[in-house]
This record gives structure tokens, C-alpha cells and sequence, in this order.
């Protein structure tokens, strides 16, 4: 397995040099834990809303409709949504403001209520999510993919990441990278292989001293286009 300052280096290779390179790190500063645990939870069912439709759609079409999406979700307050009737989901199916897919307007439904048992549990969602290791990321991930609805694949990675937490997205890029650092065999993620994964990620980040989403796009800009 390569290091980072090798890895850094291929990426330089293949984007003209270090400056290049850096600038397209710039932009990866995660948040702190407590700016995101002062996150009202009803911004990360958004987040975790906006990732479930922007999967497989067009993501300026979701960007440009998202305004009209809070105000037919009622401002995404867990509580509201959590208690979403059918007639609620029959009115939705009917409006046009928002993209009308049954499943992700349901998951809707579905992950405020994830997010109102990890409030009932832990005092606040996002205290919760926001207080996990980072050096767990795929711990994290994983109990979305499951407490949650429509969070599996990179769906929660990229909420994760959009919302600011720390972490690594799986891109095909990404996943190009760890095959060739022998990290995994083939993009195919058993509980075996995310946990090498995890341990990859932590060691670059140790050496390198930089947040774990920078790592994970330098490893994107690594792979040929």
C-alpha cells in the first residue's frame, strides 16, 4: 500500500502539480462536532431527504425544487414527518412542486422516525451522530443503512458529507483506488472488507494529518479519468 505523500504525488501527476492538486482539497473542511451537534435534527432529515432524492435524478433538478421540497415536508420537522398519513402521502403523490417518487417520499416518513428514536435514545440525533468516531465511519454507515430508509450504497456517505460531518464517500474512483492500494479485491463491501477500508483510511490520516475527506478525494484524483 502506498502512502499518502505517494498517493499525493500520483494525484500531482495527473492533475499538472501540487498547487492543482491542493486547490481541489480546499474545499473539504468537515465541520466541528459542535457546530453539528447544534444542527436542529430537522437539518439532517434535509440532508439525509435531499441525498435519497438526488440518487439516480438529476442534482440540479432536486438543488433548483428544494425550496418547494421544505415547504411540502413542512420544514422537514422530524416529529411532522414521523407522523405522515396516508391522506399526507396521497397530497404529496398529487404535488407537483416536488419530484413524486412513492419510495423516497415514504423514506421521508421513515427516517424522521429513525432520527426520533436516536433523539428518544440519546437525547438528540444529532449530538449522536455527530459525536461518532470518525475512525468508525463505516460503523456509522452502516447503522444508517439499516435504521434508515434509502440510505445504503453512498446515499448517506454524500448526506454526511454535504452536511459537513467527516468521512469518506465510495465513489468508483475512490473504490479504483483502494483495488489498486490492495486495500480491497473488487468493489464488493463485506463486513471484512469495509473494516480494511476503515483501517486504510485511518492510517492516511494519521500520516498525513489531514480529514478523512480529503484523503478520500485525493484517492479519487489518483485514478486515471
Amino acid at each position: 500500500m502506498h502512502s499518502f505523500d505517494e498517493i499525493f504525488e500520483m494525484a500531482t501527476k495527473r492533475h499538472g502539480d501540487k498547487g492543482a492538486v491542493e486547490a481541489k482539497l480546499a474545499d473539504l473542511t468537515p465541520v466541528s462536532a459542535d457546530e453539528l451537534v447544534a444542527l436542529p435534527d430537522d437539518r439532517w432529515l434535509s440532508m439525509f431527504t435531499k441525498c435519497v432524492f438526488q440518487a439516480g435524478f438529476s442534482w440540479k433538478v432536486i438543488d433548483a425544487k428544494w425550496p418547494a421540497f421544505e415547504e411540502a415536508f413542512w420544514k422537514f420537522d422530524p416529529h411532522r414527518c414521523a407522523m405522515m398519513s396516508d391522506d399526507d402521502l396521497d397530497a404529496l403523490l398529487s404535488d407537483n412542486r416536488i419530484v413524486r417518487n412513492a419510495a423516497k417520499i415514504i423514506s421521508v416518513r421513515d427516517n424522521a422516525v429513525m432520527l426520533c428514536d436516536l433523539a428518544e435514545e440519546h437525547g438528540s440525533a444529532a449530538d449522536f451522530l455527530a459525536r461518532w468516531p470518525v475512525a468508525d465511519h463505516v460503523g456509522l454507515i452502516d447503522l444508517l443503512k439499516h435504521r434508515g430508509s434509502r440510505l445504503g450504497g453512498t446515499t448517506a456517505q454524500y448526506a454526511l458529507r454535504f452536511i459537513g460531518r467527516d468521512g469518506f464517500v465510495l465513489t468508483s474512483s475512490v473504490i479504483a483506488a483502494l483495488v489498486r492500494e490492495k486495500v480491497i479485491e473488487r468493489a464488493v463491501f463485506s463486513r471484512h472488507a469495509l473494516t480494511s477500508v476503515q483501517a486504510a483510511f485511518n492510517g492516511w490520516v494519521r500520516e498525513s494529518g489531514r480529514p478523512m475527506m480529503q484523503v478520500s478525494r485525493l484517492l479519487a484524483l489518483s485514478v486515471e479519468e
